[in-house]
């Protein structure tokens, strides 16, 4: 770590912490400019399958692995393994990927 960084517990005390936002106007990219280089991970779950061992040993090039959602149902959007949001797989420029169409709040999701 250089001189420069600060650990989490003082970057809440100390000069470099956010300021207090008031509205929504307050809230803009510049206030959040010390966060744009942190990693997440993204996640795009389809559907689960429940298998044993044994089964998961039969499984080969071909095998069709049938899982919890139906043709049509909103897949789930996981940041850093925090449900956030709803979506649908889309096709864009000969690729997947996904459109959110619901954001879900805190404990909302929690099945």
């Amino acid at each position: 770590m250089s001189e420069n960084d600060l650990k989490l517990d003082e970057f809440a005390q100390g000069e470099g912490a956010l300021p207090e936002a008031s509205s929504a106007e307050d809230k803009t990219a510049p206030h959040l400019a010390p966060v744009f280089d942190v990693p997440v991970n993204i996640s795009a779950v389809l559907g689960r399958a429940s298998l044993s061992v044994a089964q998961l040993l039969e499984l080969a090039q071909g095998s069709v692995l049938e899982l919890d959602r139906k043709v049509g149902e909103a897949i789930d959007i996981y940041v850093n393994s925090r449900l956030v949001a709803r979506g649908e797989v889309v096709i864009v420029d000969e690729r997947l990927g996904v459109t959110m169409t619901e954001i879900i709040k805190d404990g909302e999701g929690a099945a």
